[in-house]
């Protein structure tokens, strides 16, 4: 079974892109973004190339690449556990009534996770805490309102995906790393306002 969308939410899907490594062309390279980039277009992490790629270029940011492979590495761990906790918060969600009803629709939005933190983790890999597009998250609101996403348990998940990410750091990594997920926290609570 899939999920029938609507024609809006058809035309939103392709515009809610969260990542903007616009402002990024005032700190590096087109070709460092482009490696950003093309991972951003095929909707994947940044892979080990792309990584040892980045620190040719920019070698002081090593430390921030290898956070971000840290997150990538456990990425399915991560969103596994913060989807169990989010069922915890929530127990009815995903039963018939439910927000997350049918199974097709609760799988979306555990793969809203998993893109969440991809997009945390090239936040990180740039350090580029303010990492979003601001059009492609009004659309990713205008998407949510369309499709009736539970909002609550989204940002529930995303706070619990962020309590998960920081355990194997330290506090002055986690003081940090806190920042890219809160801002992307932030944005989601802002959908709470139209």
């Amino acid at each position: 079974m899939t999920i029938q969308l609507s024609e809006r939410a058809k035309q939103l899907i392709p515009l809610a892109r969260i990542m903007s490594f616009s402002p990024w062309k005032e700190s590096y390279s087109d070709e460092l973004i482009k490696i950003f980039q093309d991972a951003d277009n095929e909707s994947r992490y940044l892979t080990d190339e792309d990584l040892a790629n980045l620190v040719k270029l920019v070698p002081s940011l090593s430390p921030s690449l290898e956070q971000s492979q840290v997150l990538r590495d456990n990425a399915s761990t991560l969103v596994a556990k913060a989807r169990e906790q989010v069922l915890v918060h929530f127990p009815q969600i995903m039963e018939p009534g439910g927000a997350l009803y049918p199974p097709e629709r609760a799988e979306a939005c555990w793969r809203d996770f998993w893109h969440f933190l991809r997009c945390i983790t090239y936040g990180v890999a740039g350090a580029k805490p303010q990492f979003t597009s601001p059009d492609g998250l009004k659309n990713m609101q205008l998407l949510y309102q369309e499709l009736r996403v539970p909002l609550d348990a989204m940002i529930d998940g995303l706070e619990q995906l962020k309590l998960f990410s920081l355990q194997p750091f330290s506090d002055e990594e986690q003081t940090q790393l806190t920042l890219y997920f809160d801002h992307l926290i932030t944005a989601l609570k802002q959908f709470r306002t139209i």
